[in-house]
């Protein structure tokens, strides 16, 4: 019988650094993988999307160039030349970024599908593999929602949406969270004709959705902003009916309705681990489960679903193992949306910030107060600054933007560490880059008036 002192299940970002976390403390450890080596967001999540989204991102802005001096173009779309460059690039990252770094590190990779027996041993493939402690770091999948009609259809979900070598003439995309709102501008940037179903940006601040509602219009894209209640196959593809009575069509669906825990067959009962009522283990604030012997992190948790969330947790879940109770800080976690703009976000929004007792504050900063924008010629954007109207110091940072994402670190720096309006008003920013808005924003506080261009 195999014993070491930790054996975590899974092999993404939160398993890897469990991993990682272990061997720094001189421990024994071995990761349990039942599919592809590396995860969600290497497999199917953040790598092959943003790959994909850049690419579609070039060919639309070859067709809508701002700048008619320099003419462009885009021909058609070589779909399995496209999916190929991205396995290419899935499988470099999954030797270097994974393979190697476990091999670096000194942790082996056993291969089977991982289930408890009782609240102390695991087997892998029916063979026990005993630790002294566990993390279980499974991750998310696709929550498909109980639609009538959806299951005689042949949808999609995101996994499958990118692997398609034919692009479908149209494409309904039924949720308009963060998922849902990257296939849909995928998919319409490659020329597809597409119908985005659902609330849209749902956990956005209203001024910043709005933005990229605009954005989706310009591009195209219908926004039917009601749920989808059942889904109807035809010769010609599906339709999905909303709560209004709308009838949607098109010739494939696209079902990104959230995501579920990965916890099937894991035998979390038998290992007296309680969950809720969407799979996801419950956890304290060191990542413990119900039983002392199992921690878990990333996704599987009910976590923010982000891979640097993911890892952060794992860290802690292995540092708690070996009894150095750690917890995660969430101050000015920063969320990025991989749209054309760029939707991003950082700390609480106003809503959050009422809801916690502040005494809030906010400004909205249009994009054509933006040099960076102006340059672009596109100022189709906004960022919002929220704050402690007592303190002055940021509570939230949120935008629509070109690079809204490389905004958001200084953002995060900026909450984490207690900044106040006045801190990012007269700190340096620098001309002509989106970053510079935040600086812009700030000074709004003071007064409204417009101002020259680093005055």
């Amino acid at each position: 019988m195999d014993v070491v002192d930790l054996v975590v299940i899974g092999t993404g970002g939160a398993a890897m650094a469990a991993g990682i976390e272990a061997r720094s403390r001189g421990r024994s450890v071995v990761l349990v993988e039942h599919g592809p080596l590396g995860g969600t967001c290497l497999n199917i999540g953040c790598v092959p999307s943003k790959n994909l989204l850049t690419a579609a991102d070039r060919r639309h802005r070859a067709q809508v160039n701002p700048f008619p001096a320099v003419p462009t173009g885009a021909d058609g779309v070589d779909m399995t030349g496209l999916i190929e460059q991205k396995q290419e690039l899935i499988d470099r990252l999954r030797q270097v970024k994974y393979v190697d770094v476990a091999d670096a590190h000194g942790f082996p990779i056993r291969y089977g599908h991982a289930r408890f027996v009782d609240e102390q041993t695991l087997e892998v493939d029916g063979q026990p593999l005993v630790a002294s402690a566990y993390v279980v770091a499974t991750g998310a999948v696709p929550h498909i929602p109980d639609l009538p009609g959806l299951a005689d259809v042949d949808y999609l979900i995101s996994t499958t949406a990118m692997e398609l070598t034919r692009l479908p003439e149209s494409l309904v995309v039924l949720g308009a969270g963060y998922v849902g709102l990257e296939q849909a501008q995928l998919f319409a940037h490659l020329g597809v004709k597409v119908t985005i179903v659902g609330r849209f940006a749902p956990h956005s601040e209203p001024e910043i959705a709005a933005v990229l509602r605009g954005v989706f219009l310009d591009d195209g894209i219908t926004v039917v902003e009601e749920r989808g209640v059942a889904v109807t196959d035809t010769s010609d593809g599906v339709v999905v009916t909303t709560s209004g009575g709308r009838k949607v069509t098109g010739e494939r669906l696209v079902v990104a309705t959230g995501r579920y825990a990965d916890t099937g067959d894991l035998g979390l009962d038998v290992a007296g681990v309680k969950t809720d009522r969407r799979g996801f283990i419950v956890t304290d604030s060191y990542q413990r489960t119900t039983n002392p012997l199992i921690f878990a992190a990333g996704d599987v948790t009910g976590a923010p679903q982000y891979v640097y969330v993911a890892a952060q947790t794992g860290h802690a879940a292995a540092a708690g193992a070996f009894d150095a109770p750690t917890t995660v800080d969430y101050r000015g976690l920063p969320g990025v949306t991989f749209t054309m703009p760029q939707l991003g976000s950082a700390g609480l929004t106003e809503e959050q910030a009422l809801a916690l007792g502040h005494a809030c504050d906010s400004r909205v900063l249009g994009a054509q107060d933006i040099p960076r924008a102006l340059v672009n010629r596109d100022t189709r954007g906004a960022l919002k600054l929220v704050i402690d109207a007592d303190t002055q110091q940021v509570l939230g940072v949120h935008a629509a933007l070109d690079g809204a994402g490389d905004v958001m670190l200084a953002a995060t720096y900026a909450i984490k560490f207690g900044l106040t309006i006045d801190d990012l008003a007269d700190t340096w920013a620098p001309y002509l880059t989106m970053a510079e808005a935040l600086r812009i924003a700030a000074r709004l506080f003071r007064a409204d008036l417009p101002t020259s261009c680093c005055a």
